[in-house]
Order: structure tokens, then sequence, then C-alpha cells
């Protein structure tokens, strides 16, 4: 119901017209998804499963530092030993596809005392530091005498599956990770956490200040992305099987993450998602290269920082005022006479002034 405001009214609002479209279109895509493999080739789902686990690594990072300022360039921590901890919690007869759950669970629980003094570190020595704990964590698992070093090993338990129900529990997994994660990131966004973490991001001190519990809400994001990239670990192994620890380890992974939420837009929700879908397009074309393909995606990523700061998305909601999305509010001015509605201002009259609409994150 619509009704009349007086002139230079104003309105905060969050949902437009064009985002209840896309979250409606969302869910039914991720239905749609659900139904995969029972119509799908085994390329398609492999594939697929691979985009689940770049979705996941793409929102937590994001979400630590886009929305949290907590730059980080050891992600791979988490990542390398929530496929250890898989691995380990088969040997010793746990289901496979259940220890994916406790794997991440179990590195989450690890990641809070070490968020004690992590976050004590600021801007460039919080991700320094984060890079140590990677590469302790790396030599740490190497002494295990079941990884035997550089040499790796597989996880046999899942040999007890056909290939085709492998194929399908796994990717039912990671898709299952990827909407929940994403789901209760969208969430938490638009929440009291979201705007804290924002306050926490742009000034730290101004939001003490003003009484955000700045620690709590730091280690909550810490804890939830490193939960997240433990779970992307973890689907990873499920879906090779194979597990060595330089390549869990390796600092690829957080350059993955980056080069996803830079070109598809820190700080917003749209962007990694795309940034996502951007990567795993363009590795699926050129991934086979070699070295000239990562000589490439570190040229891109420079490129966006310098031409494109904003990333894809960042730039399209600058121009076009678009949120599909939406985390934060907008403040819609009607400058004279004009009928507003839930979604924002509408039928003003042809001599009324422009509508501002000013995006309050």
């Amino acid at each position: 119901m619509s009704k009349t405001l007086p002139p230079n009214a104003a309105r905060v609002t969050r949902w437009t017209r064009p985002s209840i479209v896309a979250v409606t279109l969302m869910v039914v895509v991720q239905l749609l998804l659900a139904v995969g493999p029972l119509f799908m080739s085994a390329e398609v789902v492999d594939r697929l499963t691979t985009l689940f686990i770049y979705g996941i690594l793409a929102l937590m990072w994001n979400a630590l530092a886009g929305y949290a300022g907590l730059l980080s360039v050891g992600q791979q921590a988490f990542f390398g030993l929530g496929a250890y901890a898989v691995v380990r919690l088969a040997d010793f007869g746990v289901s496979p596809y259940f220890a994916l759950l406790v794997a991440a669970i179990l590195v989450g629980i690890v990641s809070l005392p070490m968020s004690s003094f992590l976050l004590k570190l600021k801007g460039g020595e919080f991700a320094i530091g984060m890079w140590v704990v990677a590469e302790l964590a790396h030599l740490l698992v190497n002494l295990d005498s079941l990884i035997q070093g550089e040499t790796g090993t597989s996880l046999i338990a899942l040999q007890r599956y056909a290939a085709d129900d492998r194929r399908a529990y796994t990717y039912w997994a990671a898709l299952g990770t990827m909407a929940a994660l994403g789901w209760l990131v969208f969430v938490l966004l638009r929440g009291k956490m979201g705007t804290a973490a924002q306050a926490i991001r742009d000034n730290e001190e101004a939001a003490g200040s003003v009484g955000v519990r700045v620690v709590l809400s730091k280690r909550l994001i810490f804890v939830l992305s490193a939960f997240g990239c433990a779970a992307a670990g973890a689907l990873w192994v499920a879906s090779s099987i194979t597990f060595q620890p330089k390549t869990y380890f390796s600092v690829q992974w957080t350059a993955y993450m980056i080069f996803m939420v830079l070109v598809g837009g820190i700080g917003t929700y749209e962007g990694p998602i795309l940034g996502a879908v951007l990567f795993f397009t363009i590795e699926s074309l050129f991934g086979g290269t070699g070295v000239i393909y990562l000589i490439g995606l570190g040229a891109t990523a420079l490129l966006f920082a310098l031409l494109l700061p904003r990333g894809i998305w960042g730039e399209i909601e600058r121009r076009f005022d678009l949120q599909l999305l939406p985390v934060g509010y907008r403040l819609v001015i009607a400058s004279r006479m004009g009928r507003v509605g839930r979604s924002g201002v509408e039928d003003a009259s042809p001599n009324a002034a422009s509508t501002p609409v000013v995006k309050l994150e």
C-alpha cells in the first residue's frame, strides 16, 4: 500500500523489487541444483562441486577482509587443517561424510584460542601472522606418520562407495555447505553483527567508543571464516581423495580467494559470488597453461586493483545503484510530491525533481 509523502520526505529501506526477485531466483536455483546429480553428467557434477567450493572460499575471505577488515594471507592454514582432519578422522573409523562436518567443527574450535593472540595484530602484522600460522600448521601435519611427510596419503575410506554415489554425495555436501554458509553470512551481515563488523573495518577505535564489542565481533567472524575454509578443504579432499600437505597448505588458495573477492567486489555480498564464477570460468579455460595461467591471474588482479578497485559488482552498484542481495540500507529522499511504495519512490509526478538515493552500509 503506497502513500503520498510531503516534500523532501525521506525513508530508509532495504528491499527492492529487483532484490526480492534475485533472492527468490537464488532459492529456486539452489533447489534445482539439489537434483543435479539425477540428470547431469559426471563431468558437470564434478565441475559444479569445484565451483561450490570456490564459492565457499570467496564468501569466507570476503566476510573476514571485506566486512571485518581482517586482511589474511594465511587462510590456507584452515583449508589444509580441514582436509587433514578428515583424513585423520576417517583413519579413526569415522564415516568419511560425517567426518567432513566434524573436521570443520574441530578446526573452528581450534581457531578460537588462536584468535586470542592473532586478533591482537593489526593490518600487515595480522596478514603475516596468519601466513606464519599456515606454515607452522603445514610443518606439524608433516610430522604425522599417517601423512608420510610430503608424500601424503589418500582418503581410502571413500573407496567403500561406488564412484557415482561418491560423486553425488560430495556434490550435495558441497552445495549444502555453500548454501548454508552463504545464507548464514547474509543473515549475519543484515543484523547487528554486520553493522559492528563494518564499523570495526572503518575505524576500530571509534567503533569501540560507541559500544561495539570489537573483540567479540572480530572473533566470531574469524572463527566462522576458519570453519568455512576448513569445510572447503574437507570437501576438496573428498572430491580429489588424495591429500598432500604442500598442495593443501599452499598460499595459492588464499591467492585464489583474494582474486575472486577483488575482481568480484570486496565488501559486497554479490561480488564474491560473481568472482567465484569468473575465476571458475577462467580456470576451466586456461588452467592447463601452467605458469602462464598464474601470471595472468596476478596481472588481472593487479589491473582490477588499480583501475577498478571496487571490483565488477562494486562498480555496478556505483553506476546503477543496483543491489540484488542487500545487506545494507538505502535512504530514499523524495524531493517533491511522490508516491512511495515498499520498494522505493515511484509514481512521481511529471514535474517532480529527481529522487536521490543514498546507500547506507
